[in-house]
């Protein structure tokens, strides 16, 4: 009998890796800057070709991927990871700009980011566990557990052996990616739907409830990142604590409670309604913003921040388990469409915040109270869903 713990090993482990490409540079911004005499503009522009590169990787995932299959394409997905982390210890100094050598190496392994973020989801959508959804959600707090896990095995490494020798520990994160090639290459992998059977973007297109999802997937990418990215910040100017610490006081403990959101969904999602925790959940994250935007107590402000890791843990792997319900042939076109919409979200959630900050003279709190649109609009789409699905249960 197949052994599909092994693949469920194998999927977290892939997207511990996604945590560790989209955490860990980040840390050393400040590094390229001094180091190589890169302008803080520039430094800007890395986050910037990580998310595009994921979004055009998810674009080509919803025309490709079921030509080239699923085994092959997890396993390119590894195997550019782990050479991007490489590339990016030692490509900046071998190369004559350094600039160039961290965005191909920042591309590299955000080619690999983009194939395990389409595909993971899928393959265990595709494993015959008994709980789906819970089994879903359970597996994306991995991508939470390895984000705290990049921060705090980073600060203590820097702590112990100091910044110097950041390239080592890419070098050592890299070997994550690189045992998990054996993993996706031997564990049993099985298609979501057969071969030629699966919904294209254009019969997906026809499905008003389709686009419903979408939308509820940029809510949620856009109520997790707007926060997420602005966590740390949030936390030095509310509080004014030195980076390292704001970095732990915020973006740290806000993936410790989107982690414990999801194992909870994931150990008792059985006894639970989706929906309805769903829509719990968006309405605590209304909450959240408000109390980051307009508390006076900027403690109560950063416990604001805190929670919003609690309450949007269940929008993105809840969307991509309601989305499989609501389409069971959707295919990889559909997990494609549904990363792509996440990622837009997290792309427009944390600028619009950014933008907003700004115009308003910096005043954060102003670009926390815009940020609360997303939540809001998150819950009116799960109305949406659920009247569809009384309306459909009636019938």
């Amino acid at each position: 009998m197949p052994n599909y713990n092994k693949t469920k090993t194998a999927c977290y482990l892939g997207f511990v890796t996604q945590a560790i490409a989209a955490n860990f540079a980040p840390l050393l911004f400040l590094r390229f800057h001094n180091d190589y005499g890169i302008s803080l503009g520039n430094i800007a522009l890395i986050s910037t070709v990580f998310f595009f590169t994921q979004l055009l990787v998810d674009v080509f995932c919803a025309k490709f991927v079921d030509r080239i299959g699923y085994r092959v394409s997890i396993v390119v997905s590894e195997v550019c990871s782990a050479a991007g982390l490489v590339g990016l210890a030692f490509l900046p100094d071998i190369l004559p700009n350094a600039f160039a050598g961290i965005l191909i190496s920042v591309t590299v392994y955000a080619m690999g980011c983009g194939l395990i973020e389409v595909l993971v989801s899928p393959i265990i959508e595709a494993c015959p566990f008994e709980n789906k959804e819970a089994t879903m959600s359970l597996l994306h707090s991995f991508y939470s557990w390895g984000a705290v896990g990049t921060i705090l095995i980073s600060t203590l490494f820097f702590t112990v052996f100091g910044m110097d020798r950041w390239k080592w520990l890419a070098v050592l994160f890299a070997l994550i990616p690189a045992y998990n090639i054996y993993n996706f290459s031997t564990c049993p992998i099985v298609p979501i739907v057969e071969e030629g059977q699966g919904m294209g973007i254009r019969q997906l297109g026809k499905k008003p409830l389709f686009w419903v999802a979408i939308l509820l997937m940029v809510c949620a990418g856009a109520s997790e990142l707007a926060m997420a990215q602005w966590a740390s910040a949030y936390a030095e100017a509310a509080l004014g604590l030195t980076k390292s610490l704001g970095d732990l006081l915020g973006p740290c403990l806000f993936a410790v409670t989107m982690g414990i959101s999801r194992m909870i969904f994931g150990k008792y999602g059985d006894r639970m309604d989706l929906t309805k925790f769903m829509t719990g959940s968006g309405i605590l994250c209304v909450v959240c913003y408000l109390l980051a935007s307009l508390s006076l107590d900027p403690v109560i402000g950063l416990i604001g921040c805190v929670l919003c890791g609690f309450s949007v843990g269940i929008m993105w792997p809840g969307t991509i388990s309601i989305s499989s319900l609501k389409f069971p042939m959707g295919g990889t076109a559909m997990f494609a469409l549904l990363a792509m919409a996440g990622d837009l979200g997290g792309s427009v959630g944390p600028a619009v915040v950014g933008k907003v900050t700004q115009y308003a003279g910096d005043d954060i709190r102003a670009g926390m109270r815009v940020g609360l649109v997303f939540p809001a609009v998150l819950i009116i789409m799960l109305a949406i869903i659920g009247k569809s699905a009384a309306s459909s249960d009636k019938n």
